[in-house]
């Protein structure tokens, strides 16, 4: 322990040589006891800090009234020409510089403070929405198990969203307790003191479902940053990568199931553990699901109408002819609407624009034929004496009505005639022939009747020439063999 008058000597020999290994040579002691004689006196001999004077300085409390009342979101923009009436004359530039320190002052004493989340098995699903372009994509993440559901979609309306929530209870294989959202205006009824009011469909759904709908606070993204991270993690790994677009929801949402199926089987990076594992574990304890599925969204009902299509969308959507006249649910999924009949699905078509119609062929028995079919519906005695001569009757009186045979109606009689002069399988030859030749006349027909099996049988390029040959007599080749001579 070194006395009073030591010590002074030591911290004089210092401050003349300026080295502890000197004034220790100087002084007759150790260098590490210079030393802490030294650091004690500067530590007892603090001088004061020389305050500096801004030129903004008979501003600052203007500047800090006016940040404590817009919250820390005034601009320095703004300030400024208060800050100039109240007679600060330095530069914009300076300016700034204080309303930057001010809100940083502010800030730091108003900081609402926050506490890492702490989560139960079983407990809570954050879910939100995202969007690039006309695509909207539904993310959940079960709070404990780090488990990630993925859905896409057109919009982001009450129904649409509801559809979401439970096709994410069915892949969980459950129902978590609480729900919590944000603050979404499709969910969102009313807000009072602070608190969100939920509609009333939402009530329902999560009445049938088991859960509590919670929400967040207003603008407070980070309370509910699990699924914000999520979000952003499946547009630069899934959306934009793979391209996907609001014209193949269907596409989009099979990719997603992929993409679903590979995070939730890879070890998480917060947990260090495999959300998929995690969920075997947490779904024990999750409600079960219902036994009858909610109806989401508005009944569309729908009658068939006599052309077995239904109107939805100003367009038209094609049914089994069986089901004409009766009352159907049509419901749009994925982009495809479908038409329900029972609880089954009896028609799906992808949407069309208004005005279109959208034709499935086995509907209405087979394909389209290429031409419209005008059947042959006889009345009169004449007619129908003409058409029980068969297919050839009907195709000659179709191919005379093309070709504006006026005189077609009475002539019918003086075909049918025919049969008894000629027979019933020399007048169908006859017309067929008539409606191959182009003759559409009762005056052909008699012609070709008497000109009987004389008439030239035209063959097309390619096929065997086949001709009726006259019979003579024949002689044996024995005939022509030479004879041996007399």
């Amino acid at each position: 322990m070194i006395t009073a008058r030591e010590r002074m000597d030591i911290l004089s020999a210092y401050r003349e040589v300026g080295s502890y290994r000197a004034a220790a040579d100087i002084c007759g002691t150790t260098p590490k006891t210079v030393k802490r004689a030294v650091l004690a006196d500067a530590v007892n001999n603090v001088t004061a800090v020389e305050v500096v004077v801004h030129n903004y300085d008979d501003v600052r409390d203007v500047v800090a009234e006016r940040v404590a009342k817009t919250y820390g979101r005034i601009t320095a923009k703004r300030l400024l020409p208060v800050a100039l009436a109240a007679g600060y004359d330095g530069s914009a530039r300076n300016f700034r510089r204080l309303v930057a320190d001010e809100k940083k002052k502010w800030r730091a004493s108003n900081h609402r403070g926050r506490r890492p989340g702490v989560w139960s098995p079983g407990d809570m699903l954050v879910i939100d929405w995202g969007e690039i372009g006309p695509l909207s994509v539904f993310c959940a993440v079960l709070a404990w198990s780090r488990w990630r559901f993925v859905y896409f979609a057109d919009n982001q309306r009450a129904d649409t969203t509801m559809a979401a929530m439970a096709a994410c209870f069915e892949a969980l294989g459950g129902v978590p307790a609480t729900v919590l959202s944000d603050r979404m205006g499709c969910l969102k009824g009313a807000t009072v003191a602070g608190l969100v009011v939920p509609t009333a469909d939402y009530v329902r759904f999560a009445t049938h479902y088991g859960f509590r709908p919670d929400f967040c606070e207003g603008n407070d993204p980070e309370s509910k940053g699990l699924v914000e991270n999520l979000v952003g993690y499946v547009k630069s790994d899934l959306m934009i990568p793979a391209e996907l677009t609001v014209a193949d929801l269907s596409a989009a949402n099979a990719a997603g199931a992929v993409w679903r199926a590979e995070v939730n089987a890879a070890i998480h990076s917060e947990i260090c553990a495999v959300p998929d594992e995690r969920l075997a574990t947490e779904r024990d304890l999750l409600r079960p699901l219902p036994s009858l599925r909610a109806r989401i969204g508005k009944l569309v009902l729908r009658k068939v109408d006599r052309l077995s299509c239904v109107r939805f969308g100003s367009a038209r959507y094609s049914v089994p002819t069986c089901h004409i006249g009766r009352q159907v649910e049509v419901r749009v999924v994925h982009g495809v609407l479908e038409v329900i009949l029972l609880g089954a699905v009896i028609a799906s078509h992808s949407l069309v624009p208004p005005g279109e119609t959208s034709i499935v062929d086995d509907h209405y028995g087979g394909p389209r034929p290429a031409t419209p079919a005008r059947p042959v519906r006889p009345k009169t005695a004449a007619e129908i004496a003409f058409c029980a001569l068969g297919p050839a009757a009907v195709a000659f009186i179709k191919a005379a009505a093309a070709a504006g045979n006026s005189k077609l109606a009475s002539e019918l009689d003086e075909l049918a005639a025919l049969e008894a002069a000629h027979g019933r399988d020399a007048l169908i030859a006859a017309l067929e022939r008539a409606v191959t030749f182009g003759r559409h006349r009762a005056s052909d027909v008699r012609s070709i009747l008497a000109a009987g099996t004389g008439v030239a049988r035209p063959t097309r390029p390619g096929e065997a020439l086949i001709l009726a040959l006259p019979s003579v007599a024949t002689r044996s080749l024995s005939d022509y063999a030479i004879g041996e001579a007399t």
